[in-house]
């Protein structure tokens, strides 16, 4: 039988994971089948113990369950640490593993599709979140030049920068206190997109020819990526190839194989009409 793998949701019937595990595993010729799983909200831990108990070797974890996943696991890797979150689940007898792959999905996909360099950059991350939380390492890692995090509350983007102070000086307040300052790449890790919500960002931010990068996707631009453009910023993104990668980074995890990430994300953008 092929191994089986899932990705836990709710809701799921939307996600894009399947096609997308399905694709590298044609592409890398692992003998694997990968399902999508509507959990209860407040089911999560029957839904996986079920899986397991099926044969399942391995999970990704979406809204809501990240954070439940980080206390399931018994063992978490630096990074899912670091982010208090988890995404990848790996099964191996007694033992549950849990990694966080967003933060490296997103770096990939600004660094090698976008070939955007972090190094030396002034970086201003939106939200104090639990996608926010789960990118601060990974950007951190490329040493860019500053980092400031905003939110609507200025006390969660302090305590959130107070958090990550062994790896570097991080900076924050709310959107307000970013006046006066500019960015070269500005990164959108609140919700709003979802609801087609503009931020009270202000004026000047953007610097000509930066990067704006919305970690949601869709069709059409979201309102982050509109006011972007308006403000002057020479490039924009959404998430859809952090989606792809982050895939990819979970499928090495389980596999030890690295799939190839521009055809998948290329045909799913196809099919967005992008």
């Amino acid at each position: 039988m092929s191994d089986l793998y899932c990705v836990f949701g709710n809701p799921i019937a939307h996600s894009k994971s399947p096609a997308i595990h399905a694709a590298f595993a044609d592409e890398t010729g692992q003998d694997l089948r990968y399902e999508a799983r509507l959990a209860p909200v407040d089911g999560f831990l029957q839904a996986v113990a079920e899986f397991v108990a099926a044969g399942g070797q391995g999970a990704n974890v979406t809204v809501p369950f990240k954070e439940e996943a980080f206390r399931l696991a018994t063992r978490l890797s630096e990074r899912a640490a670091r982010a208090g979150a988890v995404n990848t689940l790996v099964f191996n007898g007694n033992e549950i593993f849990g990694d966080n792959t967003d933060g490296a999905g997103m770096v990939r996909d600004i660094t090698h599709n976008l070939g955007y360099a972090l190094a030396g950059k002034r970086i201003l991350l939106l939200g104090a979140g639990g996608a926010s939380r789960g990118v601060i390492a990974p950007l951190l890692a490329e040493n860019p030049a500053s980092l400031f995090i905003a939110n609507r509350s200025a006390d969660k983007a302090l305590a959130l920068a107070a958090s990550f102070a062994d790896m570097a000086t991080v900076d924050a307040g709310n959107f307000a206190d970013s006046a006066g300052k500019s960015f070269d790449i500005v990164i959108n890790a609140t919700s709003a997109s979802l609801s087609g919500e503009s931020l009270p960002l202000p004026p000047g931010i953007f610097v000509a020819g930066g990067l704006a990068y919305d970690m949601m996707y869709g069709k059409g631009e979201t309102p982050f990526l509109a006011l972007a453009r308006a403000q002057g910023a020479g490039r924009c993104a959404d998430g859809l190839g952090m989606l792809v990668e982050q895939a990819a980074e979970a499928f090495f995890v389980w596999r030890a194989v690295r799939p190839t990430a521009a055809p998948v994300l290329a045909e799913l953008r196809a099919k967005l009409g992008q």
